[in-house]
């Protein structure tokens, strides 16, 4: 299964869903990889450190190799690095991403990161891409690439507005490139019951029919903590509330090998 998490708009969790759903994932024994798509390199950092910077190969490598101007050819393996946590591996991201963007969209390589996880899913069974705040083209790459689609929402009304838009989106992408992506989900993420908005804001949203999964992730400190500890939440603070959402909203997603309800309308 090949999952992007994706929203336009910035800080509404994308990394911490990514990182903290596929260590779920790898601590259930799955053989599990993380794409870290996003320039700022969060995916990244959060698993690995910010040596991720210095890694030889990268996403970045990976890309450039498909323009056939830089050298030797590489593969999406040989871009792939074992984190230390049991059965979790990452593509990390790379700044060079930026410089080589415009290059890729006008030369027409959308459908490489497709084809390459096409032959990664041999070898993982679940492969989770964290994407840039922005419709461009590693996000595209990635929407077209994928089964299924996560959008983390973070309960503010600019966030609903920019929800409706990236449903367009994502229609397009569906009838443009790929009929099979699914919208698996909408992940209510920083929810904080006592407030009025996220309650008005969610109720508003399923009257609208969309499909919004049955629990809520909490704002917590403890998630800034695991990330600066580098350590998901699984390993991080493994009785924590938060992780007990994690592991609901995991076990609620097309095959884990779980029969809980996965969605509310």
């Amino acid at each position: 299964m090949k999952r992007v998490i994706f929203n336009q708009k910035g800080g509404v969790g994308k990394t911490s869903i990514t990182c903290n759903l596929a260590a779920i994932s790898a601590w259930k024994g799955f053989k599990t990889l993380v794409i870290d798509l996003d320039i700022q390199g969060n995916s990244s950092e959060y698993l690995i450190g910010a040596q991720f910077r210095d890694l030889e190969d990268n996403a970045a490598d990976f890309f450039k190799q498909k323009l056939s101007l830089f050298g030797k050819s590489k593969e999406a393996a040989d871009c792939i690095y074992e984190t230390e946590f049991e059965n979790l591996y990452l593509m990390p991201s790379h700044p060079e991403l930026a410089v080589i963007e415009r290059e890729l969209e006008t030369r027409h390589k959308i459908y490489k990161l497709r084809d390459a996880l096409n032959k990664l899913q041999a070898e993982y069974e679940h492969i989770y891409i964290d994407t840039p705040p922005a419709l461009n083209f590693y996000s595209r790459s990635a929407l077209i690439a994928a089964d299924a689609l996560l959008i983390p929402f973070d309960c503010d009304s600019f966030s609903q507005g920019a929800l409706m838009g990236l449903m367009e989106t994502v229609e397009e992408i569906r009838e443009d490139h790929n009929e099979n992506l699914k919208l698996e989900g909408i992940v209510v993420n920083q929810f904080q019951a006592q407030a009025t908005l996220p309650t008005q804001l969610i109720e508003s949203m399923k009257q609208n029919g969309l499909p919004i999964f049955a629990q809520y992730l909490s704002s917590s400190v403890k998630m800034k903590e695991s990330r600066s500890r580098q350590s998901p939440m699984i390993h991080f603070a493994p009785s924590h509330k938060l992780t007990q959402q994690l592991l609901c909203l995991h076990d609620s997603l097309g095959g884990t090998n779980s029969a809980s309800a996965a969605l509310t309308a």
